[in-house]
């Protein structure tokens, strides 16, 4: 029976826990609004600059073919991926289009790995993981549109796309006559994704601190058909990428 990761429930449930912490700080933003300000002209300036550091949590959708028995046997009970922890290192420029809204382009160098877990069960129950180490280059493109400032808080809602170059892919390796152990699951070198997230500002006396949580789809099936049939790619119809990053920014 195909497995399917639940891609959609996992973005539902991102959003709704952005939403109420946004509406907490939000709450909790409303009571320093008699304050001073800081930075009182920063959306005075048409261009903003600055850099982000970054946490990911990187992933695959899956979609299994549907006759994949047939191909594998009956020993392939599972196909799995789990996630792991990498971090991201970019730039933020923004332009400022109207007082609440801004389009920022964040290009950035992240590292990642994502695993495939295998599960054969028969005569011989083992399993095989394949680990999937990328350094990616990305290029987002997102339109933001803020909250009106209290005091020196605010929050953001934002969504776009990128684009993205793995410069790690192993899209050529030729897995032709060697163990199973050993083969890789060849990707797609590019890829193009949708975003959306969500933030908030702090506004400090030199400079813009902001929490920005944002999620990506893939929309494009990264797998690549190996020419010599393997368990791996063929038992497997569909695998996007997925992606989870929590940013701290810094703009002056």
């Amino acid at each position: 029976m195909p497995i399917v990761n639940n891609s959609l429930m996992s973005i539902k449930k991102f959003n709704l826990v952005l939403l109420l912490s946004l509406f907490t700080c939000c709450l909790a933003g409303q009571s320093s609004s008699n304050k001073s300000q800081n930075r009182e002209d920063y959306y005075g300036h048409k261009l903003n600059f600055g850099f982000f550091l970054g946490i990911n949590k990187t992933n695959f959708s899956i979609t299994t073919v549907n006759n994949w028995s047939a191909i594998a046997g009956d020993s392939l009970k599972t196909i799995l991926s789990s996630p792991s922890t990498g971090f991201n290192l970019g730039i933020v420029s923004e332009m400022r289009l109207h007082q609440y809204a801004t389009l920022r382009f964040l290009p950035d160098i992240a590292f990642g790995q994502r695993n495939l877990e295998y599960h054969f069960a028969g005569v011989d129950t083992f399993d095989i993981i394949k680990k999937v180490e990328s350094t990616f280059l990305n290029f987002p493109l997102n339109f933001k549109i803020r909250s009106k400032r209290f005091g020196n808080f605010a929050a953001y809602m934002l969504g776009g796309g990128k684009y993205t170059l793995d410069l790690a892919s192993q899209k050529d390796v030729n897995n032709g006559g060697i163990p199973l152990a050993l083969q890789v699951v060849k990707l797609a070198k590019n890829d193009w994704a949708i975003e959306a997230g969500a933030g908030v500002d702090f506004f400090l006396p030199y400079f813009k601190f902001g929490i920005e949580l944002k999620t990506s789809m893939g929309i494009k099936n990264m797998l690549i058909r190996d020419p010599n049939p393997s368990v791996l790619s063929s038992t497997i119809d569909n695998l996007r990428s997925k992606v989870f990053l929590i940013s701290f920014t810094f703009e002056g």
